[in-house]
């Protein structure tokens, strides 16, 4: 018996973006920016401005979704 190997292409996405606002934490961490406050001001108002160009942080953001990060974020969370 062979087993079925489950594939979502959801949980591809969630990596994907927990990987960019990883990478996006750390520039402005390295920035001297409070990450926290700069990625919900983002988030909140899509103002990219929040996110420092430092490491090309404002581009990989830019590419994700809102509405998607905040779902990732909650299925995280609640999970």
């Amino acid at each position: 018996m062979s087993e079925t190997t489950v594939f979502s292409i959801y949980n591809e996405r969630d990596e994907e973006i927990k990987q960019t606002l990883k990478e996006v934490y750390d520039a402005l961490q390295e920035k001297g920016y409070n990450p926290i406050n700069q990625l919900v001001g983002y988030i909140l108002s899509e103002d990219p401005t929040y996110i420092t160009t430092h490491r090309g942080a404002r581009n990989k953001i830019r590419k994700l979704d809102r509405d998607d990060i905040l779902q990732s974020l909650l299925k995280s969370y609640l999970a």
